[in-house]
């Protein structure tokens, strides 16, 4: 009996260990996206302001809501869905006006339900990476389509072969790759596909 109690206090140890390894992971994967998608943002404001300075408070309003996102509500395992594509929503019009006339963005979503949870800040690093890597005087496409909870992410843009091969490039997409693995295991398909274009198709089943 006493072997018995102290193989399963054993085994609950190394459970435990397990466990805040996996959140000690996750917090530090989370951290290394953080930084980017907020200078982006703080780099559109500053020229927004110098161009179009009237414009400029509905930007920080929405920058706002973009730190408040990425600095607490990050913070939880799961958000609600409808916070994850207000801050993709907010990301994009940022690369909307940062881009124009040098990138032609396509977004499109279709939701049936914004109440399902999902872990956050995992589309962004897909959509980031699609803006950061794309050439110059292209198309890039986002569609976002949820049903019956089951969320599909596709992301398309052209690419210079020479930047997609770096390594910066590279801890990106490991990065998420990771995330996926830890979260949510069985229940997610992640697809890359590297021809004409590069085309990022990811496949999650939410809570």
């Amino acid at each position: 009996m006493w072997i018995l109690f102290r193989f399963i206090d054993e085994q609950e140890e190394v459970e435990k260990v397990k466990k805040e390894h996996t959140e000690m992971e996750l917090k530090f994967l989370k951290s290394q996206i953080n930084p980017h998608v907020l200078f982006n943002n703080l780099n559109t404001i500053y020229s927004y302001s110098l161009e179009k300075p009237n414009e400029t408070p509905e930007l920080i309003l929405m920058l706002s809501d973009n730190l408040k996102h990425v600095l607490y509500e990050s913070n939880e395992e799961t958000i609600s869905l409808e916070k994850e594509i207000q801050f993709i929503d907010n990301y994009i019009k940022f690369q909307t006006i940062r881009t124009e006339g040098v990138k032609h963005i396509q977004y499109k979503k279709h939701i049936d339900s914004l109440k399902n949870q999902i872990a956050p800040l995992l589309l962004i690093t897909i959509i980031e990476n699609a803006f950061k890597h794309s050439t110059l005087n292209s198309a890039i496409s986002v569609m976002i389509e949820g049903e019956n909870g089951i969320l599909n992410l596709v992301c398309e843009n052209d690419f210079d072969e020479s930047i997609v091969t770096t390594t910066d490039f590279k801890i990106g997409l490991q990065n998420l790759e990771k995330r996926l693995e830890l979260i949510y295991k069985d229940n997610y398909k992640l697809n890359i596909e590297k021809n004409k274009t590069f085309k990022v198709t990811l496949n999650l089943t939410l809570q």
